[in-house]
């Protein structure tokens, strides 16, 4: 067995001790991200009985598996990602590549022309560690999130995208605050400190 780096025995032991993922198997919570969405729910009431909701790179399952529990079976969650996941009651999966044409026209034709409420998307890249790498693949996935958005959400609907700040994020924003009528940054607790990830939360989506 080769032996582990320093930094990944350090990574390892960090997430041991983590409370939110000791909070995930006490739970049966997929992933801390089920407790990313818990809290941005609770502050801006994101999740509704009812609503439509479509999860962008859902794997493993924690913002699903969170929006199945507020839904309790009234609404539609259709999830999509590259990689698999088990099954969760109340959402549709795909297994899928969002980038190409058929997942895509897959998510569409689940949909069926239903009116999305929330688009939710934690895509993000395989980081290499190289910004000028990964920042421009982190980018492109929260383009295709704005511009799926702008095909799928109704009027007044939401977008919660994953972003990391550097080049081409001014201008992203630029263009979302004309296509939504409030948009914020948001770190939820459940983000760790130390990561440079961030949401974009953009509400009231306006039908140019």
């Amino acid at each position: 067995m080769a032996k582990r780096s320093k930094s990944s025995e350090r990574w390892l032991k960090e997430h041991v001790a983590d409370a939110y993922v000791q909070r995930a198997h006490k739970q049966g919570a997929r992933s801390r991200a089920f407790f990313k969405l818990e809290e941005l729910d609770a502050a801006e009431r994101l999740v509704r009985p009812g609503m439509v909701i479509v999860d962008l790179g859902a794997a493993p399952g924690g913002w699903s598996q969170y929006a199945a529990k507020v839904l309790n079976g009234k609404g539609f969650i259709v999830a999509i990602d590259l990689l698999p996941m088990d099954p969760i009651v109340g959402v549709e999966f795909i297994q899928g590549d969002f980038r190409e044409p058929e997942a895509l026209q897959s998510l569409q034709n689940i949909l069926a022309g239903r009116p999305v409420d929330l688009v939710m998307s934690d895509m993000a890249p395989n980081m290499s560690g190289i910004d000028a790498v990964d920042q421009p693949r982190a980018l492109y996935l929260a383009e295709l999130s704005l511009e799926f958005s702008r095909e799928v959400l109704k009027p007044g609907g939401v977008l919660l995208a994953k972003m990391f700040q550097g080049a081409g994020f001014d201008d992203y924003l630029e263009i979302a605050r004309k296509e939504f009528a409030k948009v914020r940054m948001k770190k939820p607790p459940a983000s760790r400190a130390r990561s440079a990830e961030m949401y974009l939360l953009a509400t009231g989506r306006r039908i140019l």
